[in-house]
Formats: structure tokens, C-alpha cells, sequence
């Protein structure tokens, strides 16, 4: 029985030293730390006569003859005693009967995460101490020594940044046995970038990179541009798909998911580019046929391109082929005054490489404001 049974609660005071967190687990969302759990309360029954004041130390073999409190860890899932070589449990008596009760414990525990800012993500963790049996009226758990009743070894962990640690109480509340005191651990972790940067944005930046240079491959190279496009395109599928793997089945949209996605989406836009491009081509060769402004010899194969980059020397272009002065201007002429929207469109039509000319500064800037409003979001 405890001590003062039947009568009023008793004080037991808690103070903790965290030894090491042993791993986080985004997947699993939880936390193993390890850590020394020291509890004191005062048993005047287990009093002694002293002239010197010492205490008596025992070792583990002693707790199941006397009474200790019955501390549980709230949302864990596993915990252990450490029992090598012995169990490393200590007991210290002193002469009025008080009690120092220490054991070293591993304790794996849940972690609710918020990851809509992953991998830019700040995680708050606690692990919860209560008495399983005593409510409040029986049992009153308390920081011994205040906000110096948790310490902490140095630790550096692989992919956290510990910000800070500290504790705090609180009451519990079970309908069929009542109150209970309830004392936290927390602690706040903030994510380190630089892992996530070499495994997941350099590269995917380097791929939207490279699906631009099909900019500037002439528009009748068509496997080298479409094998670039397809392969840019494969490239990001396997990155979105490793970073989906590691992560819990979450049902809202992470901070790396925008990225990626959207990173996808110019991706495919490039490859969907030199369609528009493919097929603007092939209406402006059409419609020069039927106009005459091309020999009936032309062959579409070995001629690059008429956008001014090269043509091919065994092509003779007809007189046809080049605009009277007194001739109203053709559709892709220069004009002075601002053309309308579907000017526009029949421009780029009859001048498919315009298409290209406009993608390599309106790719580049997109991506670029993209990346300024998302880093100014996450990174705050």
C-alpha cells in the first residue's frame, strides 16, 4: 500500500534526464528516447536511525518489497528497462524515510506530425508521464525542481535540430476514474534542409533545367527532342515516387508535393511545347504549299527551318518566295500598330519558331517567380 493510505495524497516529485533520442519516424510518426526517470516522495515507514545522516543505497532487487509509484509513459507504444548487466534501476533510503527511486528506460512514443511544411518543417513532440492506479486524491505528480527537473546530454541528431526542451503539467480527465496528474516532456524539432536539398530539389531543378534545352534543338530534330522530353518526364516520376515511399499516407498537400508537382508540370508543358510546335509546323508548311511560296521540289526533311537559324544549301527558294514591296504585308511581317489577339494566333501559326523563341524566356521566369514566392512561403 502507499504510503498515508486512506489519508491525504501523496507528493511524488519527477525529474528527468534525457540521455539520447534515438530516432524519429516520419512514417510511423512516433519517437525513441532514452532517458533516466527519477521519482522522490518520503516513506516513513522504510525510516531508519542515523547518527551520520547517510543514506542507503539498493539496486533493483529491492522494488518488489517495498512500494514505488506506478509512472506510465501516455501514448507509448514501447518502452523497456535496460538490464544489462544488471537492471539498472537505484534506490537511495534516507534516515527520515525519504526516497530516491532512478531507473534508465527506452520508451518509444507517439508523435502527432504536421507535415504541410515538409521538409521545411518545425515538429512539436511530447512524452506524457501519469500514475496508472492513483488519481489526484491519491497521488500528486510534480516537477521537483520546477523548469530545472528536465535536463538534457548534448545530442545531435541526423535530420533535426533539437530548438529547445522543457517541461510542463497538467490534469487528465477518464470518466470512470476521474483526475489525474499529468506531467510533458516537450520538445520542438526543426528539420535540417540541406539532406532534402541534394536529394530532392537540386535534382528536380536540374531536370526542369534540362527539359529547357530542348528550346533551343532545332524543330525538325524530332527524336532528340521528344527522348529529352520523355526521359525529363520519367525522371521526375521516379523522384516524386521515392519521396512519396518514405513518407506517411497523408491526406493533405505537403510543402515537397507543390514542389515536385509543380516542377512536373513544366516538365510536361516542354514536351507538350514542341507539339505545339511540331504541329504549328506542319500547318505553315502546308498552307506555303498550297500558296505556292515553296518549289515543288522542297523536301520538309532537309530543310532545318525557316526561322533564320539555317537552311538547308540545296534548297533554291523561288521568287515566290520573297514579298513584293507593293504587296500588302504577309502575316508574319512586323507591324506598327498592336495586333489583336487572334493576329496573335495567326502569327504563331504561320511562324511556329516564335513558339520556341517565347518558351526560353517565359519557361525560365515562370520557374523562377515560382521559386521566389514558394521559398519566401516555407522558408519563414
Amino acid at each position: 500500500m502507499r504510503p498515508g493510505f486512506g489519508g491525504a495524497a501523496i507528493p511524488v516529485g519527477i525529474d528527468v534526464q534525457v540521455e539520447s533520442i534515438d530516432s524519429i519516424s516520419e512514417v510511423n510518426m512516433d519517437f525513441t528516447m532514452t532517458l533516466y526517470l527519477r521519482h522522490y516522495w518520503k516513506d516513513e515507514r522504510l525510516a531508519f536511525p542515523s547518527h551520520s545522516n547517510v543514506s542507503r543505497t539498493f539496486d533493483g532487487r529491492l522494488v518488489k518489497k517495498m512500494w514505488v509509484p506506478d509512472v506510465f509513459f501516455v501514448h507509448s507504444k514501447r518502452s523497456f528497462i535496460h538490464d544489462t548487466t544488471m537492471e539498472n534501476i537505484m534506490i537511495r533510503v534516507y534516515p527520515d524515510g525519504s526516497i530516491l527511486y532512478s531507473v534508465r528506460i527506452t520508451v518509444t512514443a507517439l508523435c502527432s506530425m504536421d507535415f504541410s511544411s515538409f521538409p521545411l518543417d518545425t515538429q512539436n513532440c511530447s512524452l506524457e508521464l501519469e500514475s496508472y492506479a492513483y488519481n489526484e486524491n491519491d497521488l500528486m505528480l510534480y516537477w521537483k525542481n520546477g523548469n530545472d527537473s528536465l535536463r538534457t546530454d548534448e545530442m545531435v541528431l541526423s535530420q533535426f535540430f533539437i530548438k529547445k526542451f522543457h517541461p510542463s503539467s497538467g490534469l487528465a480527465f477518464y470518466s470512470s476514474t476521474g483526475w489525474y496528474n499529468r506531467l510533458y516532456i516537450n520538445f520542438i524539432l526543426r528539420r535540417h534542409i540541406f539532406f532534402f536539398m541534394l536529394q530532392t530539389y537540386f535534382p528536380t531543378m536540374l531536370m526542369v533545367l534540362l527539359s529547357w534545352v530542348s528550346f533551343w534543338i532545332d524543330r525538325r530534330a524530332v527524336p532528340a527532342r521528344v527522348s529529352l522530353g520523355i526521359t525529363t518526364v520519367l525522371t521526375m516520376s521516379t523522384i516524386i515516387t521515392g519521396v512519396s515511399s518514405s513518407m506517411p499516407q497523408v491526406s493533405y498537400v505537403k510543402a515537397v508535393d507543390i514542389y515536385l508537382w509543380t516542377s512536373f508540370l513544366f516538365v510536361f508543358l516542354s514536351v507538350i511545347e514542341y507539339a505545339a510546335v511540331n504541329y504549328c509546323s506542319t500547318l505553315e508548311e502546308m498552307r506555303r504549299l498550297k500558296r505556292g511560296k515553296l518549289p515543288t521540289s522542297y523536301n520538309a526533311s532537309k530543310a532545318m527551318a525557316f526561322d533564320g537559324c539555317f537552311h538547308d544549301s540545296d534548297i533554291e527558294l523561288t521568287p515566290t518566295t520573297l514579298q513584293n514591296p507593293e504587296d500588302p504585308p504577309t502575316e508574319g511581317t512586323r507591324l506598327r500598330r498592336q495586333r489583336s489577339v487572334q493576329e496573335n494566333v495567326d502569327l504563331l501559326l504561320s511562324n511556329s519558331y516564335l513558339i520556341d523563341s517565347y518558351s526560353r524566356m517565359a519557361f525560365p521566369l515562370s520557374y523562377l517567380l515560382f521559386n521566389t514566392i514558394y521559398w519566401s512561403m516555407y522558408s519563414s
